[in-house]
């Protein structure tokens, strides 16, 4: 398996499903900073009202400092990750071919189908695969327009990643 294969692949997802990905960031993001913020623990602030009153013991020492601080440690990388992911689907949205590129030149070529929004062809192994290729994010290259809504087609996908594919727009099938 290909490690830049396997890279392209993970960020093909985010990139290939760009409306998706814009409300989901979007609306995540806010609530994943505030929870990787400091004072966002569980028991955070009751220990600072009891502090300030004088009800905690002089000897007591902060229980789960540990846990609070991997917990935002694991929100800010949730956090940057959905940030990626928001960036990544803005691309796709806009037509930049993030992945494309790489996907059309190291694809192996084989004839796909269309109909509707999902796109079925089968790989050199005899597997079958049914894909989306999205409205809002086709993956078209490299003309972008150049995309019937049914027939068939030319399809460029990973060889150890199908799921990443692109529709090969300077091809027809024969």
């Amino acid at each position: 398996m290909n490690p830049m294969d396997t890279l392209i692949w993970l960020i093909n997802f985010p990139v290939a499903h760009g409306y998706a990905m814009v409300f989901i960031a979007g609306f995540s993001l806010l609530g994943l900073f505030a929870m990787s913020a400091r004072g966002t623990a569980p028991g955070g602030r009751l220990r600072s009202i009891r502090e300030r009153e004088g009800l905690l013991a002089l000897d007591a020492r902060p229980r789960g400092e540990f846990l609070g601080h991997l917990r935002r440690i694991v929100f800010r990388v949730l956090a940057f990750l959905m940030l990626g992911s928001l960036i990544l689907g803005i691309l796709g949205l806009t037509g930049v071919p993030v992945t494309r590129a790489y996907i059309h030149e190291n694809g192996r070529p084989t004839t796909a189908t269309i109909e509707g929004d999902w796109v079925t062809f089968t790989t050199a192994d005899g597997v079958e695969y049914t894909l989306e290729s999205n409205f809002f994010t086709p993956s078209v290259y490299p003309a972008r327009n150049a995309i019937a809504s049914s027939g068939s087609v030319v399809v460029r996908y990973l060889p150890s990643h199908p799921q990443a594919f692109v529709i090969d727009g300077s091809q027809r099938p024969r």
